[in-house]
């Protein structure tokens, strides 16, 4: 990056182009740099990290700095990043609606649009807040910001990105960021099986019932403290110590 132009940044999320957390997101980084946002057209949550290939992306301007694509969290950061923007100096992801916690990673389109923005080379960072009794997402923008202005000026690891949790709390009351690992998330193993008119059976597959460990140096433990959690993430989901184990195998 020059220092003759303003950082380029990139927005994506999985709520949407109507998720909650958008504007207010761009409104904190337009204060750092020059903000291009390429989001879903609707709800994309626990999308993951799929990339539409079987068919071609359509892609709309809204407005200046503001397109909506029919594709996933992850094709907006992909499009976003090697044709709108080409090459972003940064990408947030967010602000979600709702927690991603331990392995809600697994799940997240918020995350996977900061994973895939990673996997291009670019500093990335996914941003959600807990769902509470106010929608006010000021505080975690802001917060966001704070970080995404240290993401500009230090960088991160090849291959890493950062995953930021805010409790639904005013600024006043949020008590600061833990640094935090990954904690274990308990999700409902219900599946509720119906049928349409037609007799034919379908399934429902979201439970409603989501709990946690409170494992010490988690992000679920500091959310639960109300501290805002803030984890490395790394695109190598390699077990390396198993590497030696499966060298004894008898293959």
């Amino acid at each position: 990056m020059t220092r003759s132009r303003r950082p380029r940044i990139l927005v994506v999320n999985d709520d949407g182009i109507h998720g909650i957390g958008l504007l207010p997101l761009i409104a904190v980084l337009s204060g750092l740099g020059e903000v291009t946002a390429v989001v879903p057209e609707r709800e994309r949550s626990a999308d993951s990290h799929c990339l539409t290939l079987r068919r071609p992306l359509r892609v709309t301007l809204l407005r200046p700095g503001l397109y909506m694509a029919d594709g996933s969290p992850a094709d907006c950061a992909r499009i976003g990043a090697l044709e709108i923007v080409k090459r972003p100096d940064l990408a947030v992801s967010g602000v979600n609606n709702g927690f991603n916690l331990g392995s809600d990673v697994i799940y997240s389109g918020t995350v996977a649009g900061a994973t895939e923005a990673t996997l291009l080379g670019i500093p990335a960072l996914s941003v959600s807040r807990g769902q509470g009794r106010t929608q006010d997402f000021r505080p975690a923008s802001e917060l966001a910001g704070k970080i995404a202005a240290q993401i500009l000026r230090r960088g991160l690891p090849q291959g890493v990105c950062l995953n930021l949790n805010v409790p639904p709390l005013s600024g006043r009351r949020l008590r600061g960021v833990r640094i935090t690992a990954l904690g274990r998330r308990i999700y409902g193993k219900k599946v509720t099986a119906r049928r349409d008119p037609y007799g034919a059976p379908y399934y429902w597959l979201a439970g409603r019932y989501i709990s946690g460990f409170p494992d010490k140096g988690t992000d679920v433990t500091a959310v639960r403290d109300g501290f805002a959690s803030l984890t490395p993430l790394h695109v190598d989901n390699t077990h390396r110590p198993t590497l030696k184990l499966l060298k004894r195998w008898d293959l």
